[in-house]
This record gives structure tokens, sequence and C-alpha cells, in this order.
């Protein structure tokens, strides 16, 4: 497989790492500034920033060149292209032209080990809705969920894209009910040092509290999942 990289700092050195380990081919990494040629590609990993993003995305199609989105803070919504078609899943949005090729997979966060935690977080979720009773809008009665993300200082948006899925997954398990314990989950987003993400929901009651945590030790499980999200489309 042919990869064009696109932004070529921390995360990009690790997903060239990461993709030549597994046996491919880096075409080109193109940083900020550089000649946009994605020189014959099959496909392209971006992770760039919320506002390149979008921009980054349509040039690729441009050439004829799908791509592989990790970057978060922007909404995959905006890109409306006639006949092309966009599925939204969770943490997930596929973008498909008329003929039905993916041209687009973007994710919120490509580790493995976060996504067994999405699932572990619906799952907990739902198991809360179903045995415990109605919290009242002041939190009484129930148990109240609420979230902490913590990231390196780099990181520019904020609450992270992954603490906003683990959010809209507890909403989605409480729509309908008579008092949305969801409508406003908490999120608290802290920066600091060099950390490469951490994810803690927290359920509180009055009788006790559960937490659930995912901590990265490095971006390589994020690369590996975005590789590996490659493959997938150009399979």
């Amino acid at each position: 497989m042919k990869i064009a990289i696109i932004g070529y700092g921390k995360m990009g050195h690790m997903i060239e790492d990461v993709a030549r380990s597994r046996g491919h081919e880096i075409v080109c990494a193109i940083d900020a500034g550089d000649t946009f040629d994605l020189k014959g590609a099959d496909v392209a990993i971006e992770f760039t920033t919320p506002a390149t993003a979008e921009d980054n995305i349509r040039k690729a199609w441009a050439q004829g060149v799908p791509v592989v989105c990790g970057t978060t803070g922007w909404n995959p919504e905006e890109l409306k292209i006639k006949n092309y078609k966009l599925k939204i899943k969770d943490n997930k949005a596929v973008i498909a032209d008329e003929t039905g090729k993916v041209m687009l997979v973007w994710s919120s966060n490509y580790s493995v080990g976060v996504n067994i935690f999405f699932e572990l977080n619906k799952f907990l979720a739902q198991k809360i809705r179903e045995a415990s009773p109605q919290p009242s809008p002041e939190g009484k009665g129930g148990y109240m969920p609420s979230i902490k993300e913590i990231h390196h200082i780099h990181k520019l948006d904020k609450p992270s894209g992954t603490a906003k899925t683990l959010a809209e997954q507890i909403s989605a398990m409480y729509e309908g009910r008579m008092y949305d314990v969801r409508r406003e989950v908490p999120i608290e987003s802290i920066r600091e040092g060099e950390v490469p993400g951490t994810h803690e929901v927290t359920w509180d009651s009055e009788e006790d509290t559960i937490v659930i945590t995912h901590i990265a030790k490095g971006r390589r499980g994020f690369a590996l999942g975005a590789v590996l999200a490659a493959e997938e489309v150009t399979r």
C-alpha cells in the first residue's frame, strides 16, 4: 500500500514508523507550507488541525485519493459533495462516492483500546439505566455521569473528540427519559505536560461511585489504528 501522510509532526512520524513496520510504502509526507502532491498514493492519512482538515481532504479528493482522518475539533458533515453519501455511527464517519468507493474514514479516536473503552462505556450506561432509579434534576436518587479528559498542552481542541463521543454515547442511552440525565454531561478538560491521553467516566450516586478509565501510554496505538483503517479502505 502506498501511503501519503498529511501532517508530519509527532503523530505523522509515528504513523510512518508503524506503516513501514507493516510493509507499506510512504510516498510523501506533507507538512504546512509543502506542495500538496500525493504522488500516486493509494490512501492519505491526515492528522493536522481543525482549521486545515477539511481543506486537506478536499485537496486529496481532487487528486482521487481517499483519506483516513484523525483530526478532531471539526465536523465531517461540513464535507457536502453532490452524490457523496455520509454515514455516521458512534465515533466514526464514512463518506463514499457515487460508485460506493470509500473516500473518507474519520474517527474521534483510532486506538483499538479506546474503541473497546467506547463499548464498555455504552454497556455501563445501559446497565445503570436499567438498574438504578431515575435521578432528579438535582442529581438525587440515582447515578449522575461526568467525564474528565487529560491531554498534552499541544492539543488544540477542547474537550477532546473522544470525550465528546463518550458523552454522546451516554446521551443516546438516556434519550427519551422523563428527565434526561445526559442533556448536559459535564466534561472537565485538562491540558498538561506531554500526556498522550487519559479519559475517565464517572457515575456518582449518594451510595457509591463507579469509574472507568482509559490511559494511553503513547501515540503508537492511535497510529496503528489509523494504518489499520487505511488497510481496510484500500482492500
